[in-house]
């Protein structure tokens, strides 16, 4: 491995959200880069240099020691030097808006994802099951009055997690469509459908307007569910984050506000984008419906090789807190690492047959819920969602097909389908 620095031309399109939006490029793009600068370094103009970690072995390696490799120090995702430097103005010296489990190192990450870690661990998601069920069976009903047509992403997957993640957290249906609306803003807010109306995502001061737009939102309406809460505690999610204590004392209120936050994002948000590219596959693949069919037992194995395919986390940014040789490079003390997980999904070296779709694929040791001490606290919930959904929705499924071209959400860090017109029909 001779090359340490990637030709601009070929590593700068990952920098634009835009980029994303097209997954045919994109996998060109990483299948290269893991090719020939499998660990090389990106110089682009306005960004301080970045590593670029495209092999699932480097990012397993990194992601399994936080205390090297930290997530509080830096923006966790691609910033320019502008960007960050009015972040910390805007501020006040700090790096993010944001304090979520995403943006902790330890000992506090642990500290804070025992708050609620319990409630997420699969004996309590088995609990769940029932309820869980119920929703999908109400969702696969109303799939089935929308025949025969409809846009699956748009029409259905954008609000099924988005109603069972927010119901457990304890959040009233009546908010959950202002939740998913600030969702977008945030994760979304390149692209041009789902943007926050009147901003320009090409002007980073408008991006962190945005971010802080959605902030003072979610802080105007979890301050009052936390009052609640603690005046009144339920059996709900809200309330053990509302009463989360830290090392004895209350959890610092920006803390709790981002703890909520991120519940209602990305506890919905990329579950939603892997069900909608789970709907795009079988909509391709007629043979595969019939497979599923066939072998309802296969579900299980369909919704893990769903979120390998579509790794709705393109990435995260790390920064070396001491020096360390990765694959043969010195890494530096301060350097940045850009861990790709849509490229250690498809990482010739770990899948074999990376790019073709399969349910029967065993092991399947995918990295779509991170890897190591930040791995995706719901990710059994997740898991659950997706496969009582398609258990309900796959025996009723008679006939499939695409009625139109699919379309990618345009951003660089969760990424997944914003339409996916269909053809159907489905049983009664």
């Amino acid at each position: 491995m001779d090359n340490l620095r990637i030709p601009l031309d070929l590593v700068a399109p990952i920098f634009a959200p835009s980029t994303f939006g097209d997954r045919d490029r994109v996998h060109e793009i990483f299948r290269t880069l893991r090719r020939d600068y499998p660990l090389s370094i990106a110089e682009v103009p306005g960004y301080d240099p970045h590593w670029i970690v495209t092999r699932y072995d480097d990012i397993r390696e990194i992601t399994r020691q936080d205390e090297i490799f930290l997530s509080s120090d830096r923006s966790k995702t691609l910033a320019s030097q502008y960007a960050e430097q009015l972040m910390r103005d805007y501020t006040g010296g700090l790096p993010h808006i944001y304090r979520t489990l995403v943006h902790m190192d330890e000992p506090e990450h642990t500290d804070y994802r025992r708050v609620t870690a319990a409630e997420f661990m699969p004996q309590a998601i088995m609990k769940l099951e029932p309820k869980v069920r119920a929703i999908a069976k109400r969702y696969a009903d109303r799939l089935a009055g929308m025949a025969p047509h409809c846009d699956f992403a748009w029409d259905l997957a954008f609000y099924y997690p988005l109603e069972v993640v927010l119901t457990i957290v304890g959040i009233p249906e009546k908010d959950h469509e202002n939740m998913l609306r600030l969702t977008q803003w945030l994760f979304n807010y390149a692209d041009p459908e789902l943007k926050r109306p009147g901003s320009d995502p090409t002007d980073p001061g408008e991006i962190i307007k945005t971010w802080d737009i959605v902030y003072a939102e979610f802080k105007d309406y979890y301050d009052k569910v936390i009052a609640d809460r603690r005046a009144c505690p339920r059996d709900d999610v809200a309330s053990l984050i509302a009463n989360g204590s830290i090392n004895g004392c209350p959890m610092e209120n920006r803390a709790a506000i981002s703890y909520f936050a991120i519940a209602a994002t990305a506890g919905h948000d990329t579950t939603s984008a892997t069900t909608a590219t789970s709907m795009w596959k079988l909509a391709e693949e007629p043979g595969l419906l019939q497979r599923l069919k066939d072998n309802p037992k296969l579900i299980a194995g369909f919704v893990e090789e769903s979120i390998r395919w579509a790794t709705p986390i393109q990435h995260f940014v790390r920064s070396a807190k001491e020096d360390y040789v990765l694959r043969g490079r010195q890494i530096k003390k301060g350097d940045l690492l850009y861990l790709s997980y849509i490229s250690g999904n498809r990482d010739e070296e770990a899948f074999p047959d990376p790019f073709t779709f399969k349910p029967e694929r065993s092991p399947n040791r995918h990295i779509g819920f991170g890897y190591g001490g930040h791995i995706c606290l719901g990710q059994h919930l997740a898991r659950l969602e997706m496969r009582c959904f398609w258990e309900e929705v796959i025996p009723r499924l008679k006939h499939l097909e695409m009625a139109g071209e699919g379309r990618m959400t345009e951003s660089e860090l969760v990424c997944g389908p914003k339409h996916v017109p269909i053809t159907f029909e489905m049983a009664a």
